[in-house]
């Protein structure tokens, strides 16, 4: 048995993705209490998923770029998961990288340049 196991964690972490790149659906996001400080902390939900991602400063930022600053709004909207190389306390760790997908184009009316 592996400790990971024994002690499953309610949120996602970069080791769980494996190496692959998922495309999911954010169902909602909640701030919840996090960590040891007890911190509030933004946390995705998806669809059909049970674990919830913490999103950190980056990946809010990189989203909220796309779908806009009201987090409310993020929701049904789809996004890919995958994994980064950091460095972070002096080690080499898979940080989770979010990134928009983009409606297909004949659902983008009126996003047609004006010429």
């Amino acid at each position: 048995m592996k400790v990971s196991e024994a002690f499953p964690s309610r949120y996602l972490a970069g080791d769980d993705l494996g190496g692959r790149r998922i495309e999911v659906i954010i169902r909602e996001v909640i701030l919840e209490e996090v960590g040891d400080e007890k911190e509030n902390k933004p946390i995705l939900y998806f669809e059909g998923k049970r674990k919830g991602m913490v999103l950190n400063k980056t990946n809010a930022t990189v989203l909220a770029e796309t779908f806009g600053d009201d987090m409310e709004d993020w929701t049904g909207r789809k996004i890919e998961l995958r994994t980064e190389k950091v460095s972070f306390q002096g080690k080499i760790h898979n940080a989770l990288r979010v990134q928009p997908v983009e409606p297909p184009a004949e659902d983008r009316s009126g996003d047609e340049p004006p010429f």
